[in-house]
């Protein structure tokens, strides 16, 4: 029997109920920027939920680009899945070790950019499913390759000449989910930029005011109504999200779908292009 997913989220009690599902696929997408001196596949290696494998979204990228973890071709995403044992009817289920999950997020929005709805991220992560002290374990996993599908979606990506665009029509929100000394541009980016600030009209949404700084999960609905109409988000109008790479961004999109708005998409190159251009406008705090 076919598993169902309940939602773009699932929670640690329903993961450990469909553990041993065969057509549950686990990926661990743990991410760490490089100055933490640590890496997301070491930190895998230690100890991982039973079954996963690791997704490293700097090696599923577009490696002609230079900006980090840029969006693959089509094809090269669906050669890379299959490899890791995930196959078309699948039901995918995304997580990492970061409070909030921002690469698990991201790689939530690969799949559904590349046509594929059967993904959840785990609400809480890893840190979630340590605590409750469920099952976890060291255990080297080779999966068996199969055939994955994927298509482009461009409704879902931004483009910078889309979003240079967008600056003199104002047709799209902007939602910057950076902290707000990096918006205000009083604080370093954490990639080599040119400049410091924010585009131009965006919105300053903080992806951290969307997370339960306790357990990791997302806030409830209600709270993230709340707290996009408290930053402005006017939610019956289009909307981009954007962040310093195109990582935290997503758990803000992640919070939209989960009260209705499905369409968002994301400004891939984010801040670490934004910033590093010399023809991009930008806005500071006076």
């Amino acid at each position: 029997m076919s598993t169902v997913l309940p939602g773009p989220l699932v929670s640690t009690q329903w993961l450990a109920d469909h553990l041993s599902a065969p057509d549950v696929k686990i990926l661990d997408c743990t991410w760490l920027h490089e100055s933490s001196n640590m890496d997301g596949r070491t930190q895998y290696r230690g100890r991982h939920l039973p079954g996963s494998v690791h997704f490293d979204i700097d090696a599923v990228a577009d490696k002609t680009n230079p900006l980090p973890h840029m969006l693959p071709p089509a094809a090269e995403f669906a050669k890379k899945v299959g490899l890791l044992g995930i196959g078309d009817g699948d039901k995918v289920i995304v997580y990492d070790r970061m409070c909030g999950g921002a690469a698990a997020a991201r790689v939530w929005w690969m799949f559904r950019i590349f046509g594929y709805q059967d993904v959840a991220m785990l609400d809480g992560g890893y840190g979630k499913w340590v605590k409750e002290k469920l099952p976890s374990d060291m255990s080297p996993v080779r999966p068996e390759p199969k055939t994955f599908t994927a298509s482009l979606n461009p409704a879902l990506v931004r483009s910078l000449d889309q979003m240079l665009a967008n600056v003199g029509s104002g047709t799209e929100q902007v939602i910057d989910a950076r902290g707000p000394a990096k918006f205000a541009g009083s604080q370093d980016d954490v990639f080599p930029v040119k400049k410091k600030g924010h585009i131009p009209g965006a919105i300053n949404l903080p992806w951290g005011d969307l997370i339960v700084e306790e357990s990791g999960e997302l806030v409830q609905p209600d709270a993230i109504k709340a707290r996009l109409a408290a930053a402005g988000v006017d939610l019956a109008k289009p909307i981009v999200v954007s962040c310093a790479s195109g990582t935290i961004a997503c758990v803000v999109m992640l919070a939209l779908y989960l009260i209705g708005k499905t369409d968002v998409a994301l400004y891939d190159g984010s801040w670490a292009e934004w910033g590093l251009k010399d023809e991009t406008p930008i806005a500071a705090a006076a």
